[in-house]
Formats: C-alpha cells, structure tokens, sequence
C-alpha cells in the first residue's frame, strides 16, 4: 500500500485563504497582494489598517497611488513592476513606508511574483516589516546572546545560573525572569532541552552508545539521560535512535 502524497492535490483541497490566516498573527508584519494591473487585492489586518481602513473589503481594487503619498507610491509602482516584467522576486528593499501614525518610518519590503496555472505572472503578494518593530522584538535575544553562546559551548560541562548571570551583569533574580520572560522557560530547562537536543544528533548521527551519549552531552550516566529524555521527547534514547538512524 502506498504512502505517497500528492501535494498539488493537498493544497487545492485546502479552504481559500487558509494559509493567508497565519499573516494575521505575525507581529510587526505588513501582508498585501496585489494583480497583475497592480490594484490591491488584500492584506492582513495590519496592513489594512496602515493603509487607514476599517476592513479589507475597503482597499480593493485601489491602486498605490489612492492609498499612499505620490512620492511614496511611484516607488512602490517601481519595484512593483520589475517583479511583474522579470518574474523574479526582489527582496531586502529597504524604503519608507507610513507608521501607525502616518510618518515616513524605514521598512524592509519582500515582493515575489504570483503564477497562474499556466506559469504567467498574475500578481504579486509582499510582506513588509519594520525597522524598529524587528529591533524591539528581538533586542531581549540579543542581551541573553552571551548566555546562549555560552550554552551552545559548554552545555556538557557543569553550568550554574549564577554563572550565566554574570555573563551579562545580573543578580540571579533579575537573569532568571528576564530569561523566562525571553524564552519561555528557565535557564535550567533551557539548558536541559539544548543537551536533549545534543543527544538525538549524536544518537542519529554516530553509533556511540546510549552511556557514551549521556557523558557527551553533560549527564553521569545512562538512566539520567534517558530520565530527561523521556520526559522532553516522550520516548527513550534507543527508541529514538531506532527510528530514527539511518541504515
């Protein structure tokens, strides 16, 4: 009995717009489409209400020129056009596009073209992002970038919290909620999770035993391995290795 999958199909079964829903829930994200006259045809909310509309409904069928600053949208018309005449994306534009506020702020736009099914360009569809919003969300990764390098280094050596508190000038206290607050977690569960995932590379990827595996990634012995094993894969080393080393 086969297994194959045919993909095509897959996808055409799918509901119209059901991949489209995952743009509403990227934070700091412009989402639009646009045909091949290059009139809108759709946009996240975000987008939608960047634009100075209630619903989406609103902007179809308006050119960039109803909607923006002339200045702004000759530009947008620009790119817009190579996209359609070569067929090929451009990415890493980096240009002004209105705040929430209706100021020039400096974005990052990625536009790629749309195909028909019989391969002709029909549009194209572009995600914009903002400078600062990328800046803001992934400042508190860039404080614990020493923590994490130093994870990434010595994860199966003995590894305080009060250690990686000190790699960036914090009190215990102050690390470990800032920590949490950034990945969800705890030093110690982060810690823990990185060597776990150590252990299925080197089961996957090596024939060292299931003891020599828990003395590479930071654990004394075989049941401490496979103790937290169980517990963050749901399933213990060998049969893990079982299923999933190659033959």
């Amino acid at each position: 009995m086969s297994n194959q999958v045919d993909p095509l199909r897959w996808q055409e079964s799918l509901r119209p717009g059901s991949v489209r829903e995952l743009f509403e829930y990227l934070p700091n994200l412009l989402y639009f489409v646009k045909d091949r006259e290059l009139r809108l045809m759709g946009g996240n909310r975000a987008f939608v209400e960047r634009c100075g509309f209630a619903d989406e409904s609103e902007l179809i069928g308006l050119s960039d020129r109803e909607v923006f600053p002339v200045e702004l949208a000759e530009k947008y018309f620009q790119d817009d056009r190579l996209v359609i005449q070569r067929g090929a994306a451009l990415t890493g534009i980096v240009e002004v596009f209105p705040n929430r506020m209706g100021e020039p702020e400096w974005f990052v736009t990625d536009k790629i073209p749309l195909f028909d099914r019989d391969g002709e360009v029909a549009g194209l569809c572009g995600i914009v992002r903002s400078y600062e919003g990328v800046r803001a969300e992934i400042t508190p990764y860039l404080q614990m970038l020493p923590v994490t390098e130093f994870i990434k280094s010595h994860y199966h050596e003995k590894i305080s919290v009060d250690a990686l508190a000190k790699k960036i000038g914090l009190s215990v206290r102050q690390f470990e909620r800032k920590f949490r607050a950034t990945y969800g977690t705890s030093p110690r569960k982060y810690l823990q999770r990185f060597r776990i995932l150590k252990a299925c590379e080197l089961l996957v990827e090596t024939r060292s035993s299931v003891t020599e595996v828990a003395l590479q990634v930071g654990y004394f012995d075989h049941s401490a391995l496979t103790r937290q094993f169980n517990a963050i894969m749901g399933t213990p080393p060998g049969a893990y290795r079982k299923r999933w080393q190659k033959k």
